[in-house]
């Protein structure tokens, strides 16, 4: 009885702990929903109004409508890099994931830990080599020196070889006894079995590119190429800020990566039991 009364009062404990954790986390978010709905005078009333009284869509009219801050181009930019930054990535990462995985070659041991070694390999590191080749190639002032660097990744390679190595070597050999070739062993077993680790990444890359400042900083030039973070960061002026708009242009950057993880919440949890993240 002792025990039982001991546990009960523990994992009270831990439930108060996640609630409050949530509340720190989720306070933010409100705070930022219900701004952008704001007049000016309500955004800097205190103590402050966390419900407005006279809810109002300048915010995002003026965001919207700003002909020289297209927020819709920033958007559509963000959208497609991101959508094929997560394509490429997460299918070269499959396929090197399962050839270190399932394949024997020579080699392949002394490859993957070189593989790996470049993710100790700090990020900004590498921005100026990156930037030298793609001055070389014209392609400052592009997106694609926003794609190419990233259509491979030795995480999301690691992390999928990781799942790969759960799939039984019988299952593979029954194939193989079947007439399938590596090829098809790989699209017809091992990609739908991996769905909840390719979810898993999907996500990660989608977070990464998405809220990607600093490169985008570095390789664009033009206004009208700029992504999300380069154009939030806009909006934070000088000496004033416009708030409702700036948490408009917050919200509505918030509202692709909610939808997807939403979407995909089963997956992830499932991908990441499966694939063993810490």
């Amino acid at each position: 009885m002792a025990s039982k009364k001991k546990k009960r009062i523990i994992n009270s404990f831990k439930y108060l702990f996640l609630m409050m954790g949530s509340f720190v986390m989720i306070v933010p978010f409100i705070w930022m929903i219900s701004t952008s709905f704001k007049g000016t005078s309500e955004i800097f009333t205190f103590p402050p109004i966390w419900i407005p009284k006279e809810p109002t869509l300048r915010g995002y009219v003026r965001l919207l409508t700003n002909n020289r801050m297209p927020f819709l181009a920033f958007f559509k930019n963000s959208f497609i890099i991101t959508l094929i930054v997560v394509i490429t990535q997460v299918f070269t990462s499959a396929c090197a994931g399962y050839a270190f995985a399932k394949l024997k070659f020579k080699g392949r041991k002394i490859i993957f830990i070189g593989y790996l070694a470049t993710m100790m390999i700090p990020v900004h590191a590498t921005l100026v080599p990156t930037f030298m080749v793609m001055k070389q190639l014209g392609l400052i002032d592009t997106h694609a020196a926003l794609i190419l660097p990233n259509i491979v990744s030795a995480f999301g390679t690691f992390l999928l070889k990781q799942f790969f190595e759960t799939v039984p070597q019988s299952l593979v050999e029954a194939a193989k006894m079947d007439g399938a070739t590596p090829g098809r062993v790989f699209i017809s077993i091992a990609l739908p079995l991996s769905k909840p680790s390719l979810a898993t990444l999907a996500i990660f890359v989608m977070l990464s590119t998405w809220n990607d400042y600093i490169r985008p900083l570095i390789f664009l030039n033009t206004l009208n190429k700029y992504t999300l973070p380069l154009g939030l960061a806009l909006l934070n002026g000088t000496f004033t800020t416009d708030w409702a708009v700036l948490m408009a242009g917050t919200t509505l950057a918030v509202v692709p990566v909610l939808i997807a993880y939403i979407l995909a919440q089963d997956y992830f949890v499932k991908g990441v039991m499966l694939s063993g993240i810490k």
